[in-house]
């Protein structure tokens, strides 16, 4: 028995041909969703195979007996370095550029650089076989202030490390070192200080991520801890042609010294972003 094989009819190819081309239109954009949102990841991992740039606006008040006031932009260059097959060194840097007043009572205003913090993680190239990330290396406290009430003027150094879990759109995990004055000024105050950051952080399809951080440091000399808590937002995109993670946040110090910040602060940062 002979079979008639219907065509479709010219509505029906009229409606494919259409989806067809929206798919086609659409594919770039899917495309970089899907890469921004890798990306907003990578800027989750302290130790990922990404070249950024970050600059991080920070301002605090309520500093010190004359309710001074500090705003800072910290500097913060990421460079991950292939040194064999199966390891990274991943370089951070951190470069305050600081404006204070009054934050040691009335001692005026000061503006300039703070002192560098360089940290070295050495970091597998591959997650564990349970997906843990980590890192471990040493961290150099550089007395580069340019005024004594922006720094320490004391050379530090001690051990660092960061150990990590992405499980979908989730980053948890934590950062810390230990710094210990080795050399400077003997007039200063020697430095025996933790610093313990752990991180939590979401992040969509459309490579925006959710933080929430503790940035907290507990001196060995005086014995006491900071405590800001810090809850922020980001933004992967594109600014002509370059890639840029804008963000924005507010701080509230639940714990910290006599003569540092009190209430609440905020922060804004724009990172520049290098993918290979």
């Amino acid at each position: 028995m002979n079979r008639t094989i219907q065509a479709p009819s010219m509505p029906m190819l009229a409606i494919k041909a259409a989806a067809m081309l929206a798919l086609t239109a659409l594919w770039p954009a899917l495309s970089w969703a899907q890469s921004a949102e890798e990306l907003a990841k990578k800027l989750s991992n302290p130790v990922a195979s990404l070249i950024s740039v970050p600059l991080q606006f920070n301002h605090d008040e309520n500093i010190g007996p004359a309710d001074g006031r500090r705003s800072f932009v910290n500097v913060q260059p990421v460079v991950p370095i292939s040194i064999s097959q199966d390891w990274n060194m991943i370089s951070r840097t951190i470069v305050p550029l600081i404006d204070q007043k009054d934050i040691a009572g009335s001692s005026g205003s000061q503006s300039g650089a703070g002192d560098i913090v360089q940290s070295l993680f050495f970091s597998p190239k591959a997650p564990t076989a349970g997906g843990l990330i980590w890192g471990a290396g040493p961290v150099l406290l550089l007395p580069t202030a340019t005024d004594e009430l922006l720094g320490s003027e004391k050379w530090g150094l001690g051990p660092t490390a960061v150990v990590l879990t992405q499980r979908g759109p989730w980053t948890y995990g934590a950062l810390g070192n230990h710094i210990w004055s080795v050399a400077g000024k003997s007039s200063r105050a020697d430095i025996s200080a933790t610093f313990v950051q752990p991180f939590l952080s979401y992040t969509t399809k459309s490579a925006t991520s959710f933080g929430l951080n503790t940035e907290s440091t507990y001196d060995w000399e005086s014995n006491r801890w900071t405590v800001p808590i810090n809850v922020t937002v980001g933004q992967v995109l594109k600014l002509g042609n370059q890639l840029v993670q804008v963000g924005a946040g507010a701080r509230y110090w639940a714990k910290s010294a006599p003569s540092g910040p009190e209430g609440w602060g905020y922060r804004v940062s724009l990172t520049f972003l290098f993918p290979k």
